[in-house]
């Protein structure tokens, strides 16, 4: 670091010391002369920005309560504008001296930039054509002290940003509007499932056994029972249990947690929409999952074509549908439709270039070469079906070839987006299928599932012929608001501890 840079960040330092100063020594005026603002419990807010900004001709003239955070304040003598920022956006404000009174002007012109202040005026025009509220009275409601980031540069390392995302929320509108996009789609989301007959529930988030998905769980410990209790790696296993209950139809959004690596893809807590449908095969969740999507689209975004990293993608109806088999034949010319042994599958994956380790079946092997040749060409929304029961413990065999399982993936932008079974409901088979996850944990796949003998008892009282699926939530909000890392649509992302 050279001698200027040191320089500089030590102005910077002794600047900003200056600031907290200044702004600590107002606010102890203040608490001196009574004013407290911290001591105020309420204000009466009548309207907000855009309330009046949108609807000026119905509303001018007219006395308006408005509060918010003062983002910039012009000083002209015996008159100031400041602009007022609210949870719906900015307004101007004019606060005159004559108006507002000499003492309360004179406090008025303390105010710091990010202070949190009431107002009440009448809505108006200025010569210039700018919306405002001439202002009757203003009041400090809070005092900020700490400043905001420079006007100009703002707030924009991302590390920064992820830690103080109060800030971020503050001086970035954009960054606000992808969490309004989030909670809509959620929203909407809701209301497709609610209005087609699925009921909302709540499943434990601390199971004894991490069920559900091949991931690796949080442990934590119960000291009343003295036992170790795991995070849920997914709602699928409880939510079965309510189908077999007879609930028919049920869904879950909630958090799920996986002790996994971070990227800009993964978060060790994320967000998905479960839901499980009696009488239902993957080809009607495949409806159901498109129909979703598109809903969302249309009513959140307002069309189902959207750019997303310099890429356009169609959300229109229509997606295409190819299996696991045809995709890996027509992107790697591969064809396991016919290889029938192992041994065939291991020789044809050599030959593609594709390496393993191991003796791995002619499923896990199918599976390989999807991910490794398949997965990076699926920019458009496809649904990729019928995985190899190896890969696919809960899903239900294909009569026609049991080596398979009627199970889709969903992938846009060359991620999985949702994933979804014709749920397998045999016990019979469920137990075989979880033995061998048992056997596959005993030889150190920290991912692989433990037995679940409760879930196989429900599924011996009989569970009806069933289709659930799986999507994250994260990763559709990126998709919708063209976020190129999870941690943008988190609004507070797992982070390491600042030193």
């Amino acid at each position: 670091m050279t001698e200027e840079v040191k320089s500089a960040q030590a102005n910077e330092t002794e600047d900003l010391n200056e600031i907290l100063r200044v702004r600590r020594e107002k606010l102890s005026e203040l608490q001196k002369a009574g004013m407290d603002p911290f001591e105020l419990t309420k204000f009466s807010v009548t309207h907000h920005a855009t309330d009046v900004t949108e609807r000026f001709e119905a509303m001018e003239g007219q006395t308006v309560s408005l509060a918010g955070r003062m983002m910039s304040k012009r000083d002209m003598g015996k008159a100031s504008f400041l602009d007022l920022l609210d949870k719906t956006g900015r307004i101007q404000l004019y606060v005159k001296l004559d108006e507002v009174g000499e003492d309360e002007y004179a406090r008025f012109r303390k105010f710091d930039i990010g202070d949190i202040v009431g107002a009440s005026g009448s809505v108006f025009k200025t010569r210039r054509g700018e919306i405002s509220i001439h202002v009757e009275r203003i009041t400090l409601l809070s005092k900020s002290l700490k400043p905001l980031p420079e006007k100009y540069h703002g707030l924009k390392d991302p590390d920064l940003r992820y830690r103080q995302r109060y800030v971020d929320l503050i001086v970035n509108p954009e960054v606000r509007r992808t969490f309004e996009v989030r909670s809509a789609v959620i929203k909407n989301i809701r209301d497709f499932l609610d209005s087609r007959g699925f009921m909302e529930v709540e499943t434990p988030v601390l199971n004894t056994i991490p069920g559900g998905a091949a991931a690796r769980p949080f442990v934590t410990h119960h000291n009343t029972l003295d036992i170790d209790m795991y995070l849920r790696i997914a709602t699928e296993l409880h939510l079965k249990r309510l189908i077999v209950g007879g609930l028919e139809r049920v869904y879950e959004i909630g958090r799920i947690f996986r002790n996994e690596g971070m990227s800009v893809k993964h978060n060790p807590e994320f967000t998905t929409i479960e839901l499980y449908q009696a009488f239902a095969d993957y080809n009607d969740i495949m409806d159901l999952t498109e129909a979703i999507i598109t809903n969302a689209a249309q009513n959140v975004l307002g069309t189902t074509k959207l750019v997303y990293q310099n890429e356009e993608i169609d959300l229109s109806p229509g997606w295409a549908r190819m299996t696991m088999t045809d995709a890996v034949k027509t992107y790697s010319g591969v064809d396991f439709g016919a290889l029938a042994t192992d041994a065939e599958a291991q020789e044809a994956v050599r030959a593609a270039g594709v390496s393993f380790e191991g003796n791995p079946s002619r499923g896990d092997l199918l599976n390989l070469m999807f991910e490794e040749t398949v997965e990076e060409k699926l920019l458009q929304p496809t649904f990729i079906t019928d995985y190899p029961v190896e890969v696919s413990p809960l899903a239900k065999r294909r009569k026609d070839d049991p080596r398979l399982t009627e199970r889709f993936e969903l992938f846009i932008t060359r991620r999985e987006i949702a994933n979804a079974f014709s749920e397998l409901n045999d016990p019979i088979d469920q137990k075989e299928r979880f033995q061998r996850q048992v056997q596959m944990r005993a030889q150190g796949d920290e991912e692989a599932s433990m037995m679940d003998d409760d879930f196989v008892n429900a599924l011996e009282y009989g569970m009806p012929p069933t289709g659930g699926m799986g999507m994250g939530i994260d990763r559709l909000c990126m998709l919708f608001t063209d976020s190129a890392s999870i941690r943008d649509v988190l609004l507070f992302p797992t982070m390491k501890p600042a030193d």
